[in-house]
């Protein structure tokens, strides 16, 4: 569908979730387009042409043109259905490089260095230091990445640049700067088989769906760590907290989960060599305004007839 222009852009509450929705709606103040923040109601989110969101809801179909996701995932959105109504849709793919390649970082560097053991030590006034051959560097270690995106390149080049063995799966396997080997994804037991550390970046799609069960748990080394700052449903997680019981592997940093927020009687809150975060991994206070500035970029490409940046639908 060609959106003609936009006259009227909504701000949706639901992003609240991330950032003050009224921080969005002043970044976005120079359009030329009116600027209103929609709360959940159907008749004013109608009267936009483009709509800002974190949440779907079934009644942007039919009265919105054009919605555009703070998130880079979008599955939470029925693309058939936006396909077959004529809504297009926007992510916002491309700005978390570094907020979650450091986020990453930080994964590593705790559960190598002993950092988690410390904070909870912290809380129970504890003066304990772990074994002698508990933590080690992570310099020399093996890292692999399994989707090279935006979020994958942006942890392969932190981990490159403190002297990790980088290598990564990707659906096209070329060079990728700060990446050792790029392996195909039919090789993915391969790739993860020698590696410390396995992070995964991968959007949740059909095929990604469950991509780590357990024959991939198993084919981890036992003294490997899992990341997921993906989506839950990449991860079988019955599978996980069964591998990680059974110390097939040895620990994991949790970021997204099949259910969130993770309920109470999960097993995962009370593991020892598990960091769990609430989904956050590429939260930083200048996200509504990066957020502003691809917004600005679309709303400028379709007052010029061009091609929406970042257009999924």
């Amino acid at each position: 569908m060609t959106i003609d222009d936009v006259q009227r852009l909504g701000v949706h509450e639901s992003v609240s979730a991330v950032f003050p929705p009224d921080r969005l709606e002043a970044a976005l103040s120079e359009l030329d387009a009116e600027v209103e923040l929609v709360g959940d109601d159907p008749d004013r989110a109608a009267a936009c042409d483009g709509l800002v969101t974190f949440a779907h809801r079934d009644y942007f179909v039919g009265a919105v043109e054009w919605i555009h996701t703070i998130q880079a995932g979008y599955d939470r959105f029925p693309l058939d259905t936006f396909e077959r109504e004529g809504v297009s849709l926007t992510n916002s793919t491309g700005i978390h490089g570094d907020s979650v390649g450091e986020t990453v970082t930080g994964y590593m560097l705790a559960l190598a260095r002993r950092l988690h053991t410390f904070i909870e030590n912290q809380h129970e006034r504890a003066w304990d230091r772990p074994e002698w051959d508990e933590p080690f560097t992570i310099a020399g270690e093996s890292l692999c990445v399994v989707g090279l995106g935006t979020l994958g390149r942006g942890i392969a080049e932190r981990a490159d640049a403190l002297g990790m063995n980088v290598s990564g799966v990707k659906r096209t396997p070329e060079p990728v700067p700060g990446v050792e080997h790029v392996y195909a994804n039919d090789d993915l037991h391969d790739a993860i088989a020698g590696a410390k550390f396995v992070a995964l970046t991968v959007p949740l799609t059909e095929e990604t769906r469950d991509l780590v069960g357990e024959p991939e748990l198993a084919a981890m080394a036992d003294d490997a760590y899992l990341i997921n700052v993906a989506r839950g449903g990449v991860v079988d997680q019955d599978a996980l907290v069964d591998a990680l019981e059974r110390d097939e592997i040895a620990g994991a940093a949790l970021d997204v989960f099949e259910q969130e927020p993770l309920p109470d009687e999960s097993p995962l809150w009370d593991m020892d060599e598990v960091i769990v975060t609430p989904h956050a991994a590429a939260a930083t206070r200048d996200y509504f305004r990066e957020i502003a500035e691809l917004v600005r970029e679309n709303v400028g490409r379709i007052e010029r007839g061009e091609a929406l940046h970042n257009r999924v639908v």
